[in-house]
């Protein structure tokens, strides 16, 4: 199924289960007057209807990043609720077929000609369905709240997390050194550059000696980083800044999977972008870092995803000459790929670096538990892993995408102090 014949499907499926949810609450106040009755559905579909138009606008035009964040957060809530409410309308259309049959099944005991009781909620204070119904929407703004409060309070509440990674081959030149990791940086979901710029001065605050981004700096075209380049220019460290791509760099989303002239271009765009803010991104490749004539290796490759995601790395080129250096850190976008092929055909990659599961930006996270629903999917998802003498570090990432909030899950800036033991 092709991208649009997706959108459209939803879309037809949103409004469905709109159709569903509105038939439901009209069912419930049944004394409104028609005045009160026409404007409600007035309101109802003018906003379903131009929800669904925005979703479209918001991804086949270039609309306003401010405008288009509007549009999703209206989205998120809107879907979030009324998918709260669901299992509620079909518990009591379930009852009150229930009760139907039951009233078939009396009539053909009784007879035609007998009247039957009927079993009805007419003469209850409060009837059963609107009962069900109103509880349904009373929990509905459960997620409302959470959800709300995660856009608020969550989309740019950044967190220091400290990690100390212990490297038994790390030269004495390089113990005790100060490693940053941010990542997933998807500019094109941003809204508030002020407040990006706070969390890239936290990360400066460090004053860590080098840095690794590793990637999906863009959700789908290098153009979104136009208001926030210079932000995450001013991201510098000593011994440098090493950046790799992630899935959504590609273009793959917005131009297709197959081959074009744009979306090659956009993706040249993406590469000059790192370029232009001085990061070093490493496509395939490795560098010596060097301290005090001590050496360890930088190690990046494009994305590496198992399943439906992009293989575009090649690790047989990125350690290409480098077995003669103590300790090899890989930054790698998805997590998958250290079970895909890390841990089996390269032992000598000392720990890995990714991003791409965002935590899924929902669920708990404490200095002792984490838990989100996107475990379920990835077995490394959030914080430090290690097999054997070989470790992973999954970063939950610095930006958002599609719902424009985090619950639980905060935005993520990674300070790693590197140790022999």
């Amino acid at each position: 199924m092709g991208r649009l014949s997706l959108i459209i499907f939803l879309s037809v499926f949103l409004l469905i289960f709109d159709y569903y949810c509105y038939r439901a609450i009209l069912s419930v106040f049944k004394k409104w007057s028609p005045g009160t009755k026409k404007t409600f559905t007035i309101v109802w579909w003018t906003y379903t209807i131009g929800l669904v138009i925005g979703v479209f606008a918001g991804i086949y035009m270039n609309l306003y990043l401010t405008l288009r964040a509007v549009i999703l957060v209206a989205f998120f809530l809107t879907v979030g609720c009324k998918a709260v409410m669901l299992p509620f309308l079909l518990l009591d259309d379930l009852r009150r077929a229930f009760i139907k049959l039951i009233r078939i099944n009396k009539k053909q005991k009784t007879g035609a000609t007998k009247q039957v009781t009927a079993i009805t909620d007419s003469a209850e204070p409060i009837s059963r369905s609107a009962f069900i119904v109103k509880a349904g929407m009373l929990t509905a703004a459960v997620p409302l709240g959470s959800l709300s409060w995660g856009i608020v309070s969550g989309a740019y509440d950044y967190k220091i997390k400290r990690q100390k990674l212990i490297l038994p081959n790390l030269p004495k030149a390089f113990d005790g050194i100060k490693m940053a990791q941010i990542s997933d940086v998807h500019s094109g979901s941003f809204y508030n550059p002020k407040a990006v710029l706070g969390g890239v001065e936290m990360l400066l605050g460090e004053k860590p000696d080098f840095v690794f981004f590793t990637g999906d700096i863009v959700n789908d075209k290098a153009t979104e980083m136009r208001d926030y380049q210079d932000i995450f220019a001013k991201i510098k460290a000593p011994l440098g800044v090493y950046s790799t791509l992630g899935n959504h760099d590609y273009g793959d989303y917005y131009y297709g999977k197959a081959p074009s002239v744009a979306k090659a271009k956009n993706l040249q765009e993406v590469i000059k972008t790192h370029k232009l803010m001085g990061w070093d991104l490493l496509m395939n490749e490795n560098r010596r870092l060097k301290v005090d004539g001590e050496e360890i290796g930088i190690l990046g490759i494009e994305n590496w995803g198992m399943g439906r995601f992009p293989k575009y790395g090649r690790m047989d080129l990125a350690v290409k000459d480098t077995d003669d250096l103590p300790v090899k850190l890989l930054l790698s976008h998805d997590p998958s790929h250290w079970r895909g092929q890390v841990l089996e055909k390269y032992p000598q990659i000392d720990a890995m670096f990714s991003g791409h599961t965002h935590g899924m930006q929902f669920g708990v996270r404490t200095k002792d538990f984490q838990w989100s629903p996107v475990q379920y999917i990835y077995k490394e998802w959030a914080g430090l892993y290690q097999e054997q003498n070989q470790q992973l570090y999954v970063n939950v990432g610095y930006g958002f995408l599609g719902y424009p909030g985090r619950v639980g899950i905060l935005p993520e800036i990674t300070i790693f102090e590197l140790k022999r033991a």
